[in-house]
């Protein structure tokens, strides 16, 4: 038999299994194929989901479905944590088994993870909208801050949703309207590069934005330490930024397996931006957030980047050689405001085309959330 074990259940596992058991439907039944998908959490988690929770417009909940309502059924679903991957002898040790799984190809999707501690009194000091208790604290926070400095700063580069710190103070400026307290709030952004964002083309649309709407734009501002206390932001530049509540995109980090298993440093796995098969071992794959290639991470970049190895391992269950290839496909919505949206798309090496904001740009992403999870299953 041959063994597909695809590690994460997240965007990138959960359409990948989908697609083999799709592609794979024949081999599957014929028990020449199987396809495994492990995952710690019975709970699948769409993470756009949060930016909207601190403005009361969507419940933790709402992120959430459990897998197993996801994962077609001819796919094995394994609930249990890989605590070690073994590229020489292909094979995963859980931590609830006490014999290891072999597998003759794997996929790595497991996402990336919070590390709010890296920065000296960050997790004490800031708030954040990338986790469901963070989503919920700033809920809480918001709805009694009426007056004072709002301060959302980019700190961990590269992050995931990277256009939701951009739409968050938008979002914040039209939401503190709307309730009258703008006037006696002053929102400042600050980003560690010298523009707005690292897509050229964002950061020039999102400083117009700014700029009409009142918003202070710093750059070149790397967070080096929060005083919680006296609330106030350090900087490595040698300036400080006084709050009254901070809002903060942590640092990020891939995943010790990657490490331990020598697939890449700071827990990002090294691959083939094309192919998207690991530098350092053959018969492994990594997808989504944790793939370390030159694009954003995205849950598009995700389900684009499954769509191409679904098709690489399908070949290679078959005997056949790979062909098909990644060309770095991203696409996403920007929220500019709580009415309003716009919408980009790019490949590698390409500037992305910001629209206009319109009301039936911020009524398709909302429709795509919704719709979400028929992608997750495969159905889109």
């Amino acid at each position: 038999m041959h063994r597909i074990a695809i590690v994460g259940g997240g965007t990138g596992g959960t359409v990948l299994a989908n697609r083999l058991a799709s592609e794979l439907q024949t081999e599957i039944e014929d028990g020449k194929v199987e396809v495994r998908l492990i995952t710690a959490d019975e709970n699948h988690v769409y993470k756009p989901t949060f930016l909207y929770v601190p403005f009361g417009e969507k419940t933790v909940d709402d992120a959430k479905r459990p897998i197993e309502e996801l994962v077609d059924c001819r796919v094995t679903l394994t609930i249990d944590e890989v605590t070690d991957v073994n590229t020489d002898r292909n094979r995963l040790s859980l931590a609830d088994r006490t014999s290891s799984l072999r597998y003759d190809q794997l996929v790595l999707a497991t996402g990336a993870n919070l590390q709010p501690e890296a920065i000296p009194g960050l997790a004490e000091g800031a708030h954040h909208f990338y986790g469901p208790d963070g989503a919920e604290r700033l809920r809480d926070e918001l709805a009694d801050f009426t007056e004072g400095h709002l301060v959302l700063s980019v700190v961990g580069v590269p992050h995931m949703c990277p256009a939701a710190p951009v739409e968050f103070p938008l979002m914040v400026d039209d939401w503190l309207r709307e309730r009258g307290r703008r006037e006696d709030i002053e929102i400042t952004y600050t980003y560690p590069i010298n523009r707005a964002h690292g897509l050229e083309s964002v950061a020039d649309w999102a400083t117009d934005l700014f700029e009409e709407r009142d918003i202070t734009l710093e750059t070149f501002f790397n967070v080096d330490e929060v005083d919680p206390d006296a609330e106030v932001v350090e900087t490595v530049e040698g300036t400080e930024l006084e709050y009254d509540l901070l809002v903060a995109i942590p640092p990020h980090r891939g995943s010790d397996l990657v490490i331990d298993a020598g697939l890449g440093e700071d827990g990002w796995v090294d691959v083939d931006r094309h192919t998207l098969e690991a530098t350092a071992a053959e018969d492994v794959y990594a997808i989504g957030d944790v793939a370390d290639v030159p694009t954003s991470k995205a849950g598009s970049v995700a389900h684009y980047e499954a769509g191409v190895v679904a098709d690489r391992i399908a070949s290679r269950a078959r005997g056949q050689t790979p062909t098909a290839t990644y060309d770095g496909k991203t696409v996403c919505f920007l929220e500019a405001g709580m009415d309003e949206a716009t919408f980009i798309e790019f490949t590698y090496g390409e500037e992305p085309y910001v629209r206009e904001p319109s009301k039936p740009l911020h009524w398709a992403k909302l429709g795509y959330n919704e719709s979400y999870w028929l992608t997750a299953r495969g159905l889109l």
